[in-house]
């Protein structure tokens, strides 16, 4: 049986959709963005500070549902500028590693809100 939740901690939805979706032992996270909660903007300082808080945001929501990237089994980054690639894998990495998740990467025309990448996974309740 699907059960919605939506966010207390990390941004709120700017459309008509939950922060994540439960089926059974399974979580959906809505992609995330760079956005700072409290301002509801995109964090200042280029694909570094959005990447930052994208994965400050996933975190965020993850420990909500008493969670930690650990239990993060796919992702799939969504990126305006392949040229970032490499800076956003540095900072993914601190996250998720070393024991990474399965994921995708493309290359999006446009992000919501004018952001440089989002973020969405997959998780399993593991209690």
């Amino acid at each position: 049986m699907k059960k919605t939740f939506c966010t207390q901690k990390g941004p709120k939805a700017i459309g008509p959709y939950s922060t994540c979706a439960v089926n059974g032992d399974t979580v959906y996270l809505s992609g995330m963005l760079g956005t700072v909660p409290d301002t509801g903007k995109l964090a200042e300082g280029g694909i570094e500070a959005q990447t930052a808080q994208a994965l400050a945001n996933i975190k965020a929501v993850l420990g909500e549902l008493g969670l930690t990237p650990a239990d993060v089994l796919k992702t799939t980054v969504f990126l305006t500028d392949m040229a970032d690639f490499p800076k956003v894998n540095t900072l993914y990495a601190d996250v998720f590693g070393p024991d990474y998740p399965a994921r995708s990467c493309f290359a999006v025309a446009g992000l919501p809100a004018g952001g440089l990448v989002e973020i969405e996974c997959i998780a399993a309740m593991t209690h």
